[in-house]
C-alpha cells in the first residue's frame, strides 16, 4: 500500500471507535480528511461533530455533519485525529498543519483519543519532525530566545497564521525523550499558548497503517 492508502486504511478502522447518538470531535489535516470522508457514511449514526479547525467543520458540513461549537456540548465521546510523529509510550507530535491549540483542547474534553497515522510516524525518539509552538504575536521573539537558551533547538517562524489569530514558531533540532517534562516547561513560558507535544494528554489508541494492514497500539 501507499502512504495514502495506508491512511485510508486506518481512517477506516477508526469509525469502530465511533459511538452512535455521541458528539464526537474530529481532527484537522490529510488522515483526518480521510477519516471525515469515511464517517460520511456514519452521518446518520451521531448527533454531529466538534472541528478543531476552520477547515475541519468546512469538510464535516460539506458532508451534511452538524458542527457543534465546544462550549455548546458537555462530553466528547472519541477524539479522532491524526499526528506528524508518535512513540512508543503514545505521547504525539501534532500541528504540522497549524491547528494544534484547538486539537490539543478538543483532545482534553473528549473521554477517549484515537489517533490514526501511518506508520512512518512511529519513532523510538520525537523530535525529527519540527516542534509546532502557538505564540502570541507580540511574544515572538521573546519565545523564540527563551527556548532555544533554555531548551535547545532552534526556532523557526512559521508563514503562518492560525485561527486563533496567532504565530506558529517550529522547534528544529530536538531529540525528545521526556516529553511529558517538555511539553510542560515550553507551556510556562510567558506568551506561548500552547504546544504541539501531546504527552501530558497523549492517545489512549494508535492506529498505525503499514503494509501489513492495521496495527493497534495501546499503552
Amino acid at each position: 500500500m501507499n502512504q495514502d492508502e495506508m491512511k485510508q486504511a486506518v481512517a477506516q478502522a477508526a469509525l469502530k471507535y465511533v459511538e452512535k447518538d455521541t458528539i464526537i470531535g474530529v481532527g484537522t489535516g490529510s488522515t483526518a480528511n480521510f477519516f471525515i470522508d469515511a464517517l460520511s457514511a456514519l452521518k446518520g449514526e451521531i448527533k454531529g461533530a466538534v472541528a478543531s479547525s476552520v477547515a475541519t467543520q468546512k469538510r464535516l458540513e460539506g458532508y451534511g455533519i452538524k458542527v457543534f461549537d465546544l462550549n455548546q456540548v458537555d462530553e466528547i465521546s472519541v477524539y479522532i485525529d491524526g499526528a506528524d510523529e508518535a512513540d512508543g509510550g503514545l505521547n504525539l507530535i501534532k500541528g504540522g498543519g497549524g491547528a494544534l491549540t484547538r486539537e490539543k483542547i478538543v483532545a482534553a474534553v473528549a473521554e477517549k483519543f484515537v489517533c490514526i497515522a501511518d506508520e512512518s510516524k512511529l519513532v523510538e525518539v520525537m523530535g525529527a519532525f519540527a516542534l509546532p509552538v502557538e505564540v502570541i504575536p507580540m511574544a515572538v521573539n521573546y519565545v523564540k530566545r527563551q527556548i532555544e537558551n533554555d531548551i535547545g533547538g532552534r526556532a523557526i517562524l512559521r508563514d503562518f497564521t492560525t485561527d486563533n489569530g496567532n504565530k506558529i514558531l517550529d522547534i528544529q533540532g530536538l531529540k525528545i525523550t521526556d516529553a511529558k517534562a517538555v511539553e510542560s516547561q515550553i507551556n510556562s513560558i510567558v506568551g506561548v499558548v500552547t504546544n504541539g507535544l501531546f504527552a501530558n494528554r497523549g492517545a489512549d489508541i494508535l492506529l498505525l497503517g503499514g503494509s501489513d494492514g492495521v496495527k493497534i497500539i495501546k499503552p
